[in-house]
């Protein structure tokens, strides 16, 4: 599997960034995350960045028994990485109100997994059409399957931020986690934080999942999204991935 990749992370209108990224790519799989850290006193931002370095840093541990069970595997290797970033933050005593988001992608020839945890978001695409995205665990999200808002409507609902599921060092909260069939050659993936997708439009999201995006279109488009949330815009993160043709 060849793949082109991008990323990019901004504060926004925010004084600190509570996001962060992490990402693996070897000869025998990839792994992408976005998390979104919540709490004061810059808990959010250690525990995003925490998570991220937990997962990452146990991959040796966890990616040889994916093919074997890999949903139980991959619950095992957040749960691992849980108990990393419980350690980074040992004697914090602002650790049990830090809370994190996570949106994961993991790729192999065979198969693909997501897990999410929150309203971080992975969007599989073609070049056609928006094939799915990751179900926020969210209010609005539930607001959206009983029909109180659109999809264009849920990043300005006034409950847009408050969140029914995060991943924390006490694991009140289970991530979701889902084995999908394997990527296809010209797919596209985005992962992102909530300051991306609440101001991305479905036809631009499309628009990104077409052949010769460079990081600059990627830039382009979080701009537009920080533009669009009229000086209140959120830390905004997102990873592009596609699927090489060649």
């Amino acid at each position: 599997m060849r793949l082109q990749y991008h990323q990019l992370t901004s504060v926004g209108d925010r004084e600190n960034n509570q996001d962060y990224m992490a990402r693996e790519v070897n000869d025998r799989y990839a792994l992408f995350v976005v998390a979104d850290g919540l709490g004061g006193h810059h808990a959010g931002e250690k525990a995003s960045k925490y998570f991220c370095r937990g997962l990452l840093g146990l991959s040796s541990a966890y990616s040889p028994d994916m093919d074997k069970n890999p949903e139980q595997t991959m619950a095992s290797w957040i749960d691992g990485a849980i108990d990393q970033m419980s350690g980074f933050f040992s004697g914090d005593r602002h650790a049990a109100d830090a809370y994190t988001t996570c949106a994961i992608l993991y790729l192999q020839d065979n198969f693909l997994v997501v897990a999410h945890c929150g309203d971080s978001r992975v969007y599989r695409l073609t070049e056609e059409e928006l094939l799915w995205r990751t179900k926020d665990h969210s209010v609005t999200q539930n607001l959206l399957e009983e029909g109180g808002v659109t999809e264009q409507q849920m990043g300005i609902h006034p409950d847009q931020n408050k969140l029914i599921r995060s991943i924390n060092v006490q694991k009140i909260h289970q991530p979701e986690i889902k084995v999908h069939s394997p990527a296809e050659k010209g797919e596209t993936f985005i992962l992102c934080s909530d300051g991306f997708w609440e101001f991305t439009k479905i036809s631009e999201l499309q628009h990104l999942a077409k052949s010769g995006i460079e990081k600059k279109d990627l830039m382009k488009q979080a701009r537009l999204a920080m533009l669009r949330a009229g000086g209140r815009s959120d830390n905004i993160t997102v990873q592009w991935v596609r699927i090489s043709e060649v």
